[in-house]
């Protein structure tokens, strides 16, 4: 395992760069108006992890919040950084943020067949409270979407240590 990450806000000035990272992690890339939409959105913020080794950001998370409830936008780790621990501690940092927000329940989609997804997610107590059928749609097909929730706590009492299976 490396050496922690920094996880800290994104600035408004590093959309450009959101949306660079954002295309190394998926296909379908946003680019840096889809960014600043989204994070114009009230209870939206997003957070980046930057490792002491690397000149540039690992990772990022972006989670919209109303009211006690959060949701996952999106989390993405570059492909040569995953499975080191970047998305666990990206993850960690934003169930705090989102708590410190108000949110006491946090919800994301994740496409069923991506198992280092679920793995994550399952390790940090996540668990499946629904189905999307045919949510995510890809040039090889269409992909179910398992809907995941946990709750969260301001105090850190709900946010157990994730499993280190990385």
């Amino acid at each position: 395992m490396r050496a922690r990450c920094a996880i800290r806000p994104v600035s408004a000035s590093e959309l450009e760069q959101l949306a660079a990272l954002h295309a190394a992690c998926f296909t379908d890339a946003w680019d840096a108006d889809a960014f600043a939409t989204l994070l114009a959105m009230p209870g939206a913020f997003a957070l980046i992890a930057e490792e002491p080794e690397r000149d540039a950001p690992s990772g990022f998370l972006m989670i919209r919040g109303a009211g006690e409830e959060a949701e996952i936008i999106t989390l993405g780790v570059i492909p040569d950084q995953r499975r080191h621990g970047v998305a666990r501690e990206l993850l960690a940092g934003g169930m705090r943020e989102a708590a410190s927000r108000g949110a006491r329940r946090l919800f994301l989609e994740v496409a069923a067949d991506n198992a280092a997804a679920l793995a994550l997610y399952r390790a940090a107590s996540f668990t499946q409270v629904g189905h999307r059928a045919d949510y995510y749609h890809r040039a090889d097909g269409d992909m179910a979407a398992l809907v995941m929730a946990r709750d969260i706590t301001i105090d850190g009492g709900g946010i157990e240590p994730i499993a280190d299976y990385l």
